[in-house]
């Protein structure tokens, strides 16, 4: 599995358990942040 896609699903995952159960966890919007970030520069190199 490419770094991307797995950096995205667990992205999506967290995303989805924050809406639904109210997950939280210091510096949450940080985290999210940065597997976004991550994930968009390895989908455009290739990764």
């Amino acid at each position: 599995m490419a770094l991307s896609t797995l950096l995205l699903a667990i992205w999506l995952i967290l995303t989805g358990l924050m809406a639904f159960v109210s997950l939280s966890f210091p510096s949450r919007e940080k985290v999210m942040g940065a597997l976004a970030i991550l994930a968009g520069i390895f989908f455009l190199i290739g990764r």
